[in-house]
């Protein structure tokens, strides 16, 4: 165990995005954990986001599933680990031995760890003889990877973060990076402090807070990504933008890819009437590109979900290779991945087209290899299904088990109910999870309990290809146990050799030894090599400091690593040339049309983690937006017929879910967009999931999140409520529900299409408080529809429920005050009959800074009463926008909203 100097803390990674953020975890004999960032590790030297501050808040076992199930005529039993790993084996083998391996399949998670994924993929590919096996990450990285493969000839992405603060100019594409990756641009926001001159440019449908700090927003047509591209190399070629000699000597298909660009995107102004963008607007971007050799382009989601999303990653490696801009500092194209294993996953063969350590399935040669190392006695020699087709297969009776791994498809896949459809149908689901309840849980056969962050063990890969480990610093719950664990009892079980591993050190020794095994004498040899790192102890295992792979040991035995691929202009073709590749582009594969006018587009929230199983559970990450909201421009929902604060329906050919209406200021006409993070276990009906298409990219098999026709109108409903309270509440008969974790309490947003005629036992029903003598205070206006009541135990505030036909209700922030108190004031008592409080400053409004808990109203009050001016001085008042700083987009707006309301008031 890596331990700081005073001996508790632990050094290990962060649980969420691809940044891959170093922490410091110290537990407590109290059973809570605090976290701080870790100094020493270059990812982020010490900085947190919201969502890393916050995992302390994560690791209590409330809702955890702890023991092994199996689903019976009476619903779920526990069973011992022997039963419920019998039961799985023998069915598996039941099922191959009728229908051959490919009627099994494995659906795993770029939140494994390395030897989870390693493990998961040994045992599918290399002894059950089917690639069968796919990962949630083939929903946000595949197409990066695809466009790697197709350009380098590997999946390699060539920078490091360094590079970022380096480079002359950032050009972040189809990435909200202040929301999804805040370390990352807060390190792009220091360098461009001490250089001004640094440009930063964002090129996205939506005005995001990225945006806000940006020197330029291109906000081009969603979709339109491959045309600006092309242009944007066609431009570069027509004025000699070009580096003749590294593309003549290290690239190939220079004369097919421009000819195919020029045929629609020659003529910029056509470009900007596609885009959708201004002409000005496109060749200033235009022109510094070309002036800027240390350029770089990071790009995310907003390209990689597209049906065309590989091509939009080469249309932009094209135009890096068209002028040398790659393998030096400061330069390149860099794919910033999701999930924080996603590019472990790659590492092992995760995808179900891909070996592990960067071999190709097809090819004989590479499954020789594996093969050999492996000693496997049926090793794949085909693709499996790809995400999207392994569930139509499974719908389909093709695939009759299915084991899904850490992941939540019924929520996050696309045309999720036909997801849900195939689990109904599908002979045997085995779900290995932490949670015990989850909307993918409901349809398991099989439950399995795996350790958590926190408690488990072994390594993770960020974007800039960085290995760092995770380490244990909890306990394992009830009878929990690694996956690794858990898929190597499973294969011996299935009566396979080569899964006797002692620990999760012996397994990573295995993967890193196998990614230098026959590499070295290759005529063109991996990119990907850890061989460095095989044969290390336990000890050197538990102490590996973080390093970027490449890792290979010299001849005389000493580490060498590299920070940045093809300095050496050397690609992993077979010619050793990077290939330009032909992007002729092309539109969405479902277009709007008069029944679905809208086009939809999916993301995060700056506080949210994927479903919210984890970041669920945390009542710091609660607040900042705490429903899920369709975002839509205000004459769009004139149109429509829809108003913001109020709920709308929205469906698409695919599916329907309900959603507040918000006017963000960012969206342009035309389109929504809806987080992706809400599912049945938070909320009623709003999985987004439900609605979006299932079309897929037909290289990479990556679904196209950023582009779904839907239309929008009203869920009328007769009232409005909201509940505060520390017990379960009963919500079967209300139309829509929100909950919200609070500080020792649930929050529920409530909304109902019935009449109330009791409003006083209808009430009680629902917070289930039978005792007419209870510490109940009610107010009541019938003529006006308004009720509010309070219950109240030994003097503390237990329950309180507030409700109306309108939606303007008392401040949610003040009342959850109220919980952390133990007794409850008569000023308290009396705030909470008329409905506000009555001491000033005790409403401080919707949470802004997450990190230090800074409401709205506590910021405006600053900004008038002392006259704050910049958001360093907001910051320096009141610490708001000093930790993480994806705040600062939304202080620097509230500034200005402010201060002109301010003058308006004074005039």
């Amino acid at each position: 165990m890596n331990l700081s100097q005073d001996h508790l803390s632990v050094r290990t990674t962060c649980a969420y995005c691809g940044v891959g953020c170093g922490v410091s975890a110290t537990p407590k004999g109290d059973g809570t954990v605090t976290i701080a960032g870790d100094k020493l590790h270059p990812a982020n030297k010490g900085r947190l986001c919201v969502k890393g501050s916050a995992l302390g808040e994560t690791v209590g076992l409330d809702g955890r599933l702890l023991y092994p199930q199996v689903r019976g005529e009476d619903g779920l039993r526990r069973v011992s680990w022997d039963e419920a790993l019998d039961k799985v084996a023998g069915t598996w083998r039941a099922i191959i031995d009728e229908h051959g391996p490919d009627a099994v399949a494995l659906y795993v998670s770029g939140q494994l760890l390395t030897e989870d994924y390693y493990v998961a993929n040994k045992l599918m590919k290399g002894y059950i003889g089917s690639a069968n096996i796919d990962t949630n990450s083939r929903l946000c990285m595949s197409s990066a990877v695809a466009g790697y493969k197709r350009a380098f000839g590997e999946d390699l992405v060539p920078l490091c973060y360094d590079d970022l603060e380096l480079a002359d100019m950032v050009v972040l594409v189809g990435s909200n990076t202040a929301w999804c990756h805040p370390i990352l641009f807060q390190r792009i926001l220091k360098a461009k402090e001490s250089r001004p001159e640094m440009k930063i440019v964002v090129i996205d449908p939506r005005r995001t807070a990225t945006c806000e700090l940006a020197d330029l927003h291109l906000p081009v047509k969603a979709g339109t990504d491959v045309w600006l591209f092309n242009g944007l190399l066609s431009y570069l070629n027509r004025i000699g933008a070009v580096d003749p000699a590294f593309v003549a000597e290290h690239t190939s298909g220079f004369d097919a890819a421009l000819a195919t660009a020029e045929v629609d995107c020659a003529d910029p102004a056509a470009v900007a009437r596609i885009c959708r963008i201004g002409l000005p607007a496109l060749m200033e971007f235009y022109e510094l590109f070309a002036a800027t050799h240390k350029t770089i382009t990071a790009y995310s989601m907003g390209v990689n979900q597209s049906s065309a999303g590989t091509d939009k990653v080469n249309s932009i490696i094209n135009c890096h290779l068209i002028g040398g801009r790659i393998g030096q500092p400061g330069m390149g194209p860099f794919s910033i991945t999701g999930q924080p294993n996603a590019m472990g996953g790659r590492e092992v063969g995760g995808l179900a087209n891909m070996l592990a350590a960067h071999m190709d399935l097809e090819r004989a040669d590479h499954r020789d290899v594996v093969r050999t190392f492996w000693e496997s006695p049926a090793m794949a020699d085909k693709p499996g299904l790809k995400a999207v087709d392994l569930f139509k297969a499974i719908e389909d009776g093709k695939v009759k088990a299915v084991w899904v791994i850490s992941t939540n498809p019924v929520v996050s896949m696309p045309d999720a109910d036909q997801v849900r459809r195939a689990l109904e149908k599908c002979e045997l689901v085995v779900a290995t999870d932490i949670m015990q309840n989850t909307d993918t849980n409901a349809y398991a056969d099989v439950l399995l309990p795996a350790l958590g962050w926190g408690e488990k063990d072994g390594t993770v890969t960020n974007s800039e290809r960085r290995v760092s480990r995770q380490r244990p610093f909890l306990p394992a719950p009830g009878e929990a146990m690694a996956d690794w664990k858990i898929l190597a009892l499973f294969a011996q079980r299935m009566g396979f050799s080569g899964f006797d591993f002692a620990g999760a050190h012996s397994v990573f020794d295995e993967h890193a030894r196998l990614s230098g095994f026959r590499n070295s004498a290759a005529d063109v040899p991996r990119a990907f090599d850890m061989s460095g790192l095989g044969h290390l102890t336990q000890r050197g295992y538990d102490d590996l400091e973080p390093v970027q792979w490449p890792v290979r040991r010299s001849a005389a035995g000493a580490i060498e690593v590299e920070e940045r691929l093809f300095a050496d202009k050397r690609f992993a073709h077979a010619d050793g040339k990077a290939r330009f590749v032909a992007t002729a582009p092309r539109a969405p594969v479902n277009a709007i049309s008069e029944d679905f006018p809208l086009a939809l587009n999916t993301g995060r929230v700056r506080d949210q983690w994927h479903t919210m199983t984890r970041t669920g559970k945390s009542f710091t990450l609660a607040d900042h937006i705490s429903e899920s909201f369709v975002d839509i421009h205000p004459q769009d929902a004139l149109l429509h017929g829809v108003r913001e604060g109020e709920l709308a329906r929205v469906s698409s050919e695919w599916g329907a879910m309900v959603a507040r209406v918000q006017h963000g200021g960012g969206i342009p006409r035309g389109s929504v967009f809806i987080p992706i993070h809400w599912s049945g276990q938070t909320s009623s009906d709003a999985r987004v999931g439900a609605l979006v298409n299932p079309a897929v990219d037909p290289v990479s098999g990556e679904p196209e999140f950023k582009h779904t026709p839907v239309r929008i109108e009203q869920f009328r409903v007769n009232w409005h409520s909201f509940i505060l309270s520390r017990t379960e509440v009963d919500l079967d008969s209300v139309a829509h529900w929100t909950r919200i974790q609070g500080r020792e309490f649930a929050r529920y947003e409530l909304a109902g299409r019935n009449t109330i005629s009791d409003f006083g036992q209808w009430a009680r029903g629902v917070l289930g408080v039978q005792d007419l003598d209870a510490d109940w205070l009610e107010y009541e206006d019938r003529t006006a529809g308004v009720y509010r009541a309070v219950h109240v135990v030994n003097d503390r505030i237990e329950q309180c429920i507030f409700l109306s036909p309108r939606q303007d209700m008392p401040s949610r922030a003040w009342l959850a005050s109220l919980f952390v108190k133990e007794q409850l004031s008569e000023i308290d008592r009396v705030g909470l009959l008329v409905g506000m409080p009555v001491e000033k400053g005790a409403d401080t409004g919707p949470t802004v800074c997450s990190c230090f808990g800074v409401g709205r109203n506590t910021i405006c009050n600053a900004i008038v009463e002392k006259d704050l001016q910049t958001v360093a001085q907001v910051t320096s008042c009141l610490k708001a926008g000093g930790n993480c700083g994806s705040c600062v987009p939304e202080i620097k707006k509230i500034l200005v909203q402010t201060r002109v309301e301010a003058a308006e008031a004074r005039l």
